[in-house]
């Protein structure tokens, strides 16, 4: 059992309570997300507005964010990028359309995952899994030697590699070879395809299926 302290100084059981902000410009959308956060007993905020996220985020706590792809205010790949680089929050993308091209770009762009709408109950129920692994591997181990600000494009190599090798061939040397980055250790290479691997494989999934 996990315990965390609560926003009300008591300690509880972790997930119960993950502060989770959702982001969707559809209203009926959002309701039915936020219905669906509620019922796994997540403390849940919401905004039709990418950059009203991006307000809340400055001003409050959250651990973790589920933004839609498509929105007219600022793409969501957009917000992605701006969480990921100045407050460095898991991050999971949502949308209709489970395109190769879309899958594949939040893939790069530092996404933890790839929701597919209708979002089901039992796929909200496991995301605090990555909020546990950003807090207890480092989300991005492979890059603690490294300037922090060049973070995005390590994980973009890193991505690129694998892709290359093909997931099930992509093994940590191989990667390692493929990346070619002065001081980059086989283990920081493993560390980092232990946190991804379950998220490359699901999108392999998903391309296969187009």
């Amino acid at each position: 059992m996990i315990i965390e302290q609560g926003r009300d100084g008591k300690r509880g059981q972790f997930p119960i309570g993950l502060r989770v902000l959702a982001v969707d410009d559809d209203p009926t959308c959002l309701m039915l997300l936020e219905i669906l956060l509620n019922h796994c007993q997540y403390h849940v905020t919401t905004t039709t507005q990418a950059t009203t996220a991006l307000k809340l985020l400055r001003e409050n706590m959250f651990d973790l964010v589920i933004t839609e792809v498509h929105m007219p205010d600022m793409d969501g790949f957009k917000l992605l990028q701006l969480v990921r680089l100045k407050m460095d929050l898991p991050v999971i993308m949502l949308s209709a359309n489970a395109s190769t091209e879309d899958v594949m770009k939040a893939t790069t762009h530092g996404a933890c995952d790839y929701l597919v709408k209708p979002v089901h109950i039992k796929e909200l129920k496991n995301i605090w899994q990555h909020v546990i692994r950003r807090k207890m591997k480092g989300y991005y181990s492979m890059d603690l030697h490294t300037n922090l600000g060049h973070r995005q494009e390590m994980h973009q190599k890193f991505v690129a590699a694998v892709i290359k090798l093909g997931i099930d061939k992509a093994l940590p040397s191989k990667i390692l070879d493929l990346m070619n980055v002065e001081k980059l250790t086989i283990e920081n290479v493993a560390s980092h395809l232990q946190i991804y691997r379950p998220y490359l494989k699901k999108l392999s999934c998903m391309a296969l299926q187009k």
